[in-house]
């Protein structure tokens, strides 16, 4: 349903965007990731007709973003970065002005504007001026105007930006239903990591404006150095060097007051049985013994750095 090949962008001699391709298939809630300055953005202004690119191309339900901007922007709701709105106009008339934009009339357009209100819950603000709004408020309205036509492709830069931690979950959760059970695509720009831990079901890093890495979650957190590692926490500290000399084990990390070891595994080692074992031919008192999925903050930075993982 979106297909990005080759896209590239130039502002004077910095390369914004460098030669980015992907694709994003129906149903997929894609996680847009990178460091600030890595050209999320750029690519989603692209995206969505905003800027043109300096070479590549990109469509959107089979509609060249270039050549068919405005079947292809009939297809979407976007919520850039900012939210930017009409500061003047109170919610409701803002929202009704926009799904009039969008070709609503009548009935039609009083119940996909009370949809949308109930959806972000902007009942009790609907006769304010916008630029009255608290920024979370103004992110709300944002994310309204971008759910307004129940577009087939949703994109949304930053969407929980300056919401406190009941409205990010209240929008996760909107995403998560908007995904579930339908073919429509939710493309989430973000450098938020537990974002994409949360709602994402495959995740694009990016860096420089180059693709760093493409796969699910799960299939990133693999690669960190923390995958299949085991965390001990203890009741008093304990000499650890035993676990170091473990088949397996590649490193072992300690926390200052030594209640509590990260044991890292080798790549493809399972090491739990054995640091389990050891602990209790120590008699170590353990309070806690857990295995990790692997860490992906720990692969974002190794990537986004130049590290390799």
């Amino acid at each position: 349903m979106i297909s990005i090949n080759s896209l590239t962008k130039r502002f004077g001699d910095h390369v914004a965007v460098d030669n980015l391709s992907f694709d994003v298939k129906p149903g997929e809630v894609l996680g847009f990731l990178g460091p600030n300055g890595a050209g999320k953005s750029t690519t989603m202004k692209m995206l969505t007709g905003f800027l043109t690119p300096d070479g590549g191309s990109a469509s959107v339900c089979g509609f060249d973003i270039q050549t068919q901007t405005l079947l292809a922007q009939q297809k979407m709701g976007y919520l850039p970065e900012g939210a930017p709105c009409y500061g003047d106009m109170r919610v409701k008339g803002f929202l009704e002005f926009i799904a009039s934009v969008r070709g609503l009339a009548g009935a039609e357009r009083q119940r996909q504007v009370q949809r949308a209100v109930e959806q972000v819950e902007l009942q009790d603000v609907l006769g304010q001026r916008i630029e009255t709004l608290s920024k979370g408020f103004k992110r709300r309205v944002g994310l309204a105007q971008a759910i307004l036509h129940d577009p087939q492709v949703l994109i949304l830069d930053e969407p929980t930006d300056g919401l406190d931690p009941n409205q990010k979950h209240q929008v996760r959760r909107l995403i998560q239903q908007l995904a579930e059970g339908s073919n429509k695509i939710v493309v989430i720009s973000t450098h938020i990591l537990e974002e994409v831990s949360a709602v994402c079901s495959r995740a694009v890093i990016i860096g420089k404006g180059r693709l760093l890495a493409d796969g699910t979650p799960d299939e990133l957190e693999a690669r960190s150095r923390y995958h299949q590692a085991v965390t001990l926490s203890l009741a008093a500290p304990a000499d650890s060097a035993a676990l170091e000399s473990l088949p397996g084990v590649v490193a072992v990390e300690r926390s200052a007051d030594g209640l509590a070891l990260t044991v890292l595994a080798k790549p493809g080692e399972v090491i739990f049985p054995a640091v389990g074992q050891l602990a209790r031919e120590q008699q170590w008192q353990v309070n806690e013994l857990s295995v990790e999925r692997g860490r992906l903050d720990d692969v974002f930075r190794s990537l986004t750095s130049g590290e390799s993982v």
